[in-house]
């Protein structure tokens, strides 16, 4: 009915994967219950019960939401979360919910490439926006007076890391709520609500759902009047996940920490080929000892994410790079089983050179992935 926190299965994170979210078992059902269909539901007498109109609720969803309440804070009963069709819905979600007239937001100024949308639009509702980078904690410059911090830590694409136990102590002492953008770690990643935040907020149609063909986000907090207004939000404009996406993103996270694993350890493996290269690539992965951001990462991080970023000297390099791999997809977005790299420049917004990649690294296996990234490396130099 919610996606109130309810105990999980098992401590370790497969187990807890594999069970989220599931109902008691029935004699003769299935395990994981269909998608339920409704735009409305049979609702005689007073309108007391769970489900009562298909924008309101959704018995699909509160499955997900309890599984995925599970995931970001285990064991705990307080934790509410919230299904939404998008990624950017969710993140809407919180900033148009928490934010009035008056009032200011600090966003990175790294991070993912439609927030410049929603500072479009937050000051056209006159909400004051400032912009810091994410490295070395730079928000805290220009965070007094703020109402909200918004954190996206790794920054996507430059993979930079702050501190979130800093920057939620030094926003609390300043009247401000922190959501953090957990898209790139996943919660078997990093868990924000964990660390102090307000609101874990992510894209499930990336790493979370990790197939590629679903779209959805998610919101999970602690506070049960910011989440109402959250779930006001979704219903006011209808941002609601279908009920097949919703079965298709539950059915997928019984695999998640299998394919955290498998995409994790072999990111660190094309990570460490692409340094130990002669030129000069510029690699970024958190999961690398001698990356600007491993330290940090290492204290608030349990896995280091599935995206590896390097540059090549130019565009055109950059292009014979793509066109040269086999077994990696030019695509945008990330996080799926099947690796995808592209030229993140050509989309503009982000401040990246001509020749920057983003790569995210699949389930191939990881002799072959390498083999592919370093051949087509080579093939592009010529």
């Amino acid at each position: 009915m919610s996606g109130t926190q309810t105990q999980g299965h098992g401590d370790g994170d497969g187990t807890r994967a594999v069970r989220a979210g599931l109902p008691e078992p029935v004699k003769y059902e299935p395990t994981l219950p269909g998608p339920v269909f409704a735009a409305h539901f049979h609702l005689p007498g007073e309108p007391t019960g769970p489900y009562t109109y298909g924008r309101d609720e959704n018995p699909t969803w509160a499955l997900l939401e309890r599984a995925i309440g599970e995931l970001e804070a285990p064991g705990e009963d307080g934790v509410r979360t919230l299904a939404f069709a998008s990624g950017m819905a969710a993140v809407s979600s919180v900033l148009f919910s928490q934010l009035r007239a008056g009032d200011a937001v600090v966003l990175p100024s790294d991070g993912y490439q439609a927030l410049p949308l929603a500072r479009a639009q937050l000051e056209a509702f006159g909400i004051e926006v400032r912009t810091a980078p994410t490295r070395d904690d730079a928000q805290l410059d220009v965070l007094d007076g703020a109402k909200l911090l918004w954190i996206e830590t790794p920054s996507n694409p430059g993979l930079d890391v702050c501190d979130v136990r800093r920057l939620v102590e030094r926003a609390r002492a300043r009247g401000a709520l922190v959501a953090v953008d957990n898209t790139l770690a996943t919660p078997l990643g990093q868990r924000p609500l964990e660390l102090g935040a307000d609101f874990s907020v992510a894209s499930g149609t990336k790493q979370l759902t990790g197939h590629g063909d679903v779209l959805l986000g998610y919101v999970a907090g602690r506070d049960a009047e910011a989440m109402a207004a959250v779930r006001r939000w979704r219903k006011i404009v209808g941002a609601i996940p279908g009920p097949m996406e919703a079965w298709l993103a539950h059915r997928s996270l019984a695999t998640l920490q299998l394919r955290v694993e498998r995409q994790n350890a072999t990111a660190l493996a094309v990570a460490e080929a692409l340094r130990d290269r002669p030129e000069e690539l510029g690699v970024r992965y958190p999961g690398l000892p001698e990356d600007p951001s491993h330290a940090l990462a290492s204290r608030q991080m349990r896995r280091f994410g599935c995206v590896v970023s390097f540059t090549l000297p130019t565009r055109a390099r950059a292009e014979r790079f793509l066109e040269a791999l086999r077994l990696v997809d030019d695509a945008t977005s990330f996080g799926g089983v099947r690796s995808t790299a592209e030229r993140r420049g050509r989309w503009g917004g982000d401040a990246v050179p001509e020749g920057f990649i983003r790569m995210s690294i699949g389930a191939e296996d990881p002799e072959d992935l390498v083999a592919d990234v370093l051949g087509a490396l080579d093939a592009s130099d010529r």
